[in-house]
């Protein structure tokens, strides 16, 4: 039998109510001497354990709340742009870029290979919307009939998404919130678009659907429309496309698949570029998000360990007897340590339980009812995100465990310090 838990486990009995001495009158010696020599510290344990329990909570919201943060804005950038894009090497970002004909040895096998979701063709164009008292410069997006809509048909909110065709050009579009309320027009009017170039051009096209993604930047800026009349502005082919855009499987492979596309797939008349390249203020921002979650978990851990530590220091005071006597009696002060420490990680173990049902409970509550709301132009999400995973729960409860434990190690040397005859005098 491990003595030094079995003292322990009696010690923190004897907390669990005012009563337990007098229900245990036939321990053995040690029993004896843990039990009658306890005072009242019930709060203090207490007020220590719910700290634990108030950290780990917090610790959970903030990790799930920040990460559901960065994934949603990072999925909405991905949305407009994809993960990976190619390009003609010497295309610019004037949303004029030169084609590339749509015959290529990766396109469309690409999509089989590993890590790669989808691939589509896409081309992009600069206008101006002019209506009778509105003007707004766009970029009107062309896709083809291999475009995912997985993205957009999540985001409409009025009207529907549209076929495209290879035998016929659509005309139907589809517009942001954004660019719906400042020009103030409606699902179904037809629309007039200017391009500047030699010869100007005007196009008309019809308002199918209507998108909100929450990122101003992007909604008021890109039109969704048939390929086609891009590449009938530009006097392209039909073989000719502006680009195609890549879709994996899981984002944190971008940097490995995009550098293999970059090297290994493309031709030398060919770039690529990552997302995170191509916006790559947007996502040093969002990974400064990170920052501010590593000071919130090390403030809330380092409350826990400190409050612990101050339960600790009281329990040692409070059983100066027994340590006493247990000195006497032959126990080594490593030995009389490890008893302090077995009741503070009991009293750990126990906040962490309680934090984590508060902290998942809230989270998903928020997750699954979207209570709590923002200002979406602000914050770019309408509602509070949740990201739970597990693999960072239990990462974040191994951790709290091992510094707060770590850091109990320390204040229990003080045990060291105890002089048998003075500490079983001591009242």
């Amino acid at each position: 039998m491990n003595t030094e838990f079995y003292i322990a486990s009696r010690i923190i009995k004897s907390k669990m109510g005012a009563n337990v001495v007098d229900k245990r009158q036939k321990l053995d010696k040690i029993d004896n001497i843990t039990h009658k020599q306890i005072l009242t510290t019930g709060p203090i344990v207490k007020i220590a354990s719910a700290s634990v329990a108030i950290g780990i909570a917090v610790m959970i919201i903030a990790i799930a709340v920040v990460t559901g943060f960065k994934a949603e804005i990072r999925d909405k950038v991905i949305g407009f742009g994809s993960h990976i894009q190619i390009t003609n090497f010497d295309s610019n970002s004037s949303y004029e870029p030169s084609p590339i004909e749509i015959d290529q040895p990766f396109y469309p096998s690409l999509k089989s290979d590993k890590g790669i979701k989808h691939i589509q063709v896409f081309a992009t164009k600069a206008g101006i919307i002019k209506t009778k008292n509105e003007i707004q410069g766009i970029v009107l997006k062309g896709i083809g009939k291999d475009y995912n809509w997985e993205f957009f048909n999540s985001k409409i909110i009025e009207g529907n998404s549209f076929k495209v065709l290879d035998s016929i050009k659509s005309n139907k579009i589809l517009i942001s919130k954004y660019l719906k309320n400042i020009l103030k027009i409606k699902l179904g009017d037809n629309i007039l678009i200017h391009f500047i170039q030699d010869p100007p051009r005007i196009r008309k096209f019809t308002i199918e659907g209507i998108y909100e993604t929450g990122l101003e930047e992007f909604d008021k800026r890109y039109i969704i429309a048939d390929i086609g009349h891009i590449q009938k502005l530009n006097d392209w082919t039909k073989d000719q496309v502006g680009g195609f855009e890549i879709l994996i499987d899981n984002y944190e492979d971008i940097d490995k698949i995009g550098n293999h596309i970059y090297y290994n797939t493309i031709g030398a008349d060919l770039s690529s570029q990552t997302i995170k390249e191509s916006h790559s203020q947007l996502f040093d921002w969002l990974e400064l998000q990170d920052m501010n979650t590593f000071i919130i978990l090390t403030l809330m851990t380092l409350v826990a360990g400190i409050n612990m530590i101050s339960a600790l220091l009281v329990l040692m005071l409070e059983k100066t007897n027994t340590i006493g006597i247990l000195k006497a009696m032959g126990a080594r002060d490593w030995s009389i340590r490890k008893i302090f420490i077995y009741i503070a990680t009991s009293l750990i173990g126990k906040g962490m339980f309680v934090g984590n049902i508060i902290g998942i409970g809230l989270c998903l509550l928020q997750k699954y009812s979207g209570i709590i709301e923002l200002d979406q132009a602000s914050y770019y999400v309408s509602v509070v995100p949740i990201h739970l995973e597990i693999t960072d729960l239990l990462l974040l409860n191994l951790a709290t465990l091992t510094i707060c434990v770590i850091m109990l190690i320390f204040p229990s040397i003080i045990i060291s310090k105890i002089n048998p005859i003075d500490s079983i005098r001591f009242n």
